[in-house]
């Protein structure tokens, strides 16, 4: 991180007043976020309980192109350098934090932001905080329950499920004729509701069900990420590393023992190992240079979520310099897991077959502290709100193509993928 900013950045520069304080054990976290906020200022990081939410618009930046992941870390230098802290807490997470969603591509017509909210509140090993930001008051405000979505009506995307299973198909040709090794296609659905959508809603449901993964929102993008693209923390870094799906066996007594097949067959599938190791070797490359030391695991494991298991391998090191988690998390994208091999060639094809922009769906979401330390999950399993219009939402699905891949097992993966942000819309 840069030591201060220039005369002329300082000047432009808000000076933000932050206060962390201990806080008595607040209950479920989501709950703690009032209503009446627009979904943009609504803002997530919770997993098992624990992690941060937050509320309102201190500062922020919006960003875009080549540059963005530079820019918004320029900017947040600056503001780190110009701030007043108070922090009686002292944990990742704690006193000055900014919440951050960046772009899937540098060429999006959708920007990527970085913002600093009002009101902070944190849990972590047993111990909470409230943090402020430029707020005379320190009082939680009321709690108000969420309200469900009625009146959805879903709708097709950029492409019909059939027109996608096509584009699977000619992904798989190019495979098979040297153009790429693996390719990641993603397919979105457009869903509308009567009135606004209450991210508080969707985070309620995710945070509930799916407690093994991070429940995220930041400026409208809202999702539960069972992938960490990065975690940094006092001299140390993490990346879980997800490729390789299959669906779970559905509800009934023998499910268990059905799962406990998938996953014994998921282990030794030659396609998803393949996906996988694939995914695994570009984390690895995108973090050695940053690292003195790396653990790389030589086999995967299965990670269970409810409605499908994935092949996961933690990659954790040594940091050697003073690389930022944003940073780190700018260098590891666009992996193996939401793009392709080899990238550039991948991106290329991602273009041709999509027929979309992916916006911020497949980026990096999560946040960073005062220090460079922070969480930055892939922004999976997720919709983004229309800032224009909050009656609609537009979720996204993605899969990893390899030579071994079939057109309709990968249909029906969206489809399991898709399911989280499904079931979050409804009311039951």
């Amino acid at each position: 991180m840069s030591l201060s900013p220039s005369p002329a950045d300082a000047a432009r520069t808000p000076h933000l007043r932050v206060r962390t304080q201990e806080l008595a054990d607040p209950g479920d976290l989501v709950s703690l976020v009032p209503a009446g906020r627009p979904a943009e200022d609504v803002m997530s990081w919770v997993r098992r309980g624990e992690g941060l939410v937050a509320w309102g618009r201190a500062a922020s930046i919006a960003t875009s192109g080549d540059e963005r992941f530079a820019d918004a870390e320029s900017w947040w230098d600056a503001l780190v350098a110009a701030a007043d802290v108070e922090d009686e807490v002292a944990l990742p997470g704690s006193g000055l934090v900014a919440f951050g969603s960046f772009s899937f591509r540098n060429s999006s017509d959708e920007g990527s932001a970085l913002v600093v909210p009002e009101m902070v509140v944190g849990r972590r090993g047993g111990r909470a905080w409230l943090t402020t930001i430029n707020r005379t008051s320190d009082r939680l405000p009321d709690v108000t329950p969420a309200l469900a979505p009625t009146g959805v009506e879903a709708r097709d995307g950029a492409l019909t499920p059939a027109q996608w299973r096509s584009a699977v198909s000619d992904a798989i040709e190019m495979i098979r004729t040297g153009r790429i090794g693996k390719v990641v296609l993603a397919r979105d659905e457009i869903h509308v509701a009567d009135a606004d959508i209450d991210p508080r809603w969707l985070l309620t449901r995710l945070a509930a069900r799916y407690r093994d993964t991070w429940a995220f929102a930041v400026d409208g993008l809202v999702g539960a990420t069972p992938e960490l693209l990065v975690r940094s923390e006092k001299g140390l870094v993490t990346s879980r590393v997800l490729a390789g799906t299959i669906r779970r066996a559905g509800a009934g007594a023998s499910s268990e023992e059905q799962d406990l097949a998938l996953a014994a067959s998921l282990a030794r599938s030659s396609k998803d190992l393949e996906e996988h190791e694939y995914a695994v070797r570009s984390v690895e490359a995108a973090l050695r240079p940053h690292c003195s030391s790396m653990n790389v695991p030589d086999a995967p494991f299965v990670l269970n979520l409810p409605n499908v298991l994935h092949l996961a391998t933690d990659v954790s090191g040594a940091l050697a310099g003073g690389a930022s988690s944003l940073t780190l998390a700018a260098s590891l994208h666009p992996s193996a897991a939401v793009c392709g091999t080899p990238t550039n060639e991948a991106a290329l094809v991602i273009d041709e077959l999509e027929h979309m922009d992916r916006g911020r769906y497949a980026g990096p979401v999560g946040w960073i502290d005062a220090a460079g330390d922070g969480e930055w999950g892939i922004a999976l399993r997720s919709g983004q709100i229309d800032i224009e219009n909050p009656c609609r939402i537009r979720l996204f699905a993605g899969c990893g193509i390899v030579a071994g891949s079939d057109p309709v097992s990968e249909v029906a993966e969206s489809v399991a993928k898709l399911s989280p942000m499904r079931e979050a819309l409804r009311d039951d």
